[in-house]
């Protein structure tokens, strides 16, 4: 157990059986868990689940919302939480990710030696995709698309160096929020994490991915395998997860908000627009609801063109 880290898990409307088992995965693994419910609508079985740990010796407390703040704005409520509970490290959690055993005891140990001989945001485990098996690359900005890095090229630390990372099952010192800054709670949900290390970047931070750190995750409501060998630029074979229509509201709209903005690179944009032309052709041509999904996503473009931000009535 690692005293010294909190583990913030963000959730909303949770599988409580999904839930659970995250938590007693990270609860051997850390000094204190802030559950942090965006207001869901089954609050009262969350806090049932909430009994199990409270009698625990870890810190353990449910941070409810009166309403559904997003995804940065519950990052900076657990980050403000740990300082104050005098933690000096934070683990950000999905409700549905699992961190396997040892995956906090390997994130801490990166970060102490990179941090020797660097500016570091955070370092974050390699994951598993709960809906298929297959293992995540980590990601740096490439000239023609996002190259995508596996554990292949690890260096003799055991780490990928990496231009981003997802926010789950990322590790961060409190020491690097505090020159960093907190989430950017305007973007709501979608790119939270991928504009904090565009900005960590312009800092001269340095993200980490660490191998011998494993989680198991879950990437959207379902998962597509790609082979996309003969579209050169796009690479080989890729996980596209299907989201719910509104979800790409948020990245349309976040993605040309961020677009906007002078730290982030002009590399990232053009693989981000690559990414975009992959769900917009996929998911608005192919997979349905596919009107549903346009109708969002020319939604998102126009909004986020005209600067809108924050959580929007979709319905």
């Amino acid at each position: 157990m690692n005293s010294e880290v909190l583990a913030v898990v963000v959730c909303y409307n949770p599988n409580i059986s999904a839930l659970r088992v995250s938590l007693e995965s990270v609860s051997k693994q850390v000094g204190g868990i802030a559950l942090i419910d965006n207001a869901s609508s089954n609050v009262a079985e969350i806090e049932a689940l909430a009994i199990e740990f409270e009698s625990s010796p870890l810190t353990f407390e449910v941070l409810g919302q009166t309403e559904n703040l997003g995804l940065g704005a519950a990052h900076n409520i657990g980050f403000d939480y740990a300082q104050v509970k005098n933690f000096t490290h934070v683990l950000l959690l999905d409700q549905d990710s699992v961190p396997l055993d040892g995956m906090v005891d390997s994130l801490l140990q990166a970060l102490n030696d990179k941090s020797e001989a660097n500016l570091v945001s955070a370092v974050g485990p390699k994951y598993i995709n709960a809906d298929n098996g297959s293992e995540s690359f980590f990601v740096r900005f490439g000239g023609l698309k996002f190259n995508r890095l596996s554990c292949a090229s690890r260096d003799s630390e055991g780490c990928v160096e990496a231009d981003f990372l997802i926010s789950s099952g990322s590790l961060f010192s409190l020491n690097s929020i505090e020159k960093i800054g907190n989430m950017d709670e305007s973007l709501f949900i979608d790119h939270v994490d991928t504009e904090w290390f565009l900005r960590a970047r312009s800092k001269g931070f340095q993200a980490f991915g660490v191998c011998d750190a494993i989680m198991q995750h879950g990437l959207g409501e379902q998962t597509h395998r790609l082979n996309l060998g003969g579209v050169r630029s796009w690479g080989r074979r890729r996980n596209v997860p299907q989201h719910k229509p509104f979800r790409y509201y948020y990245i349309f709209r976040n993605s040309f908000n961020l677009y906007g903005r002078s730290y982030a690179s002009l590399m990232w944009k053009w693989n981000d627009l690559q990414r975009l032309a992959l769900i917009f052709i996929m998911f608005g041509f192919w997979k349905s609801p596919r009107r549903a999904n346009l109708a969002m996503m020319f939604k998102g473009m126009w909004d986020g063109l005209r600067g809108t931000k924050g959580s929007v009535n979709l319905s």
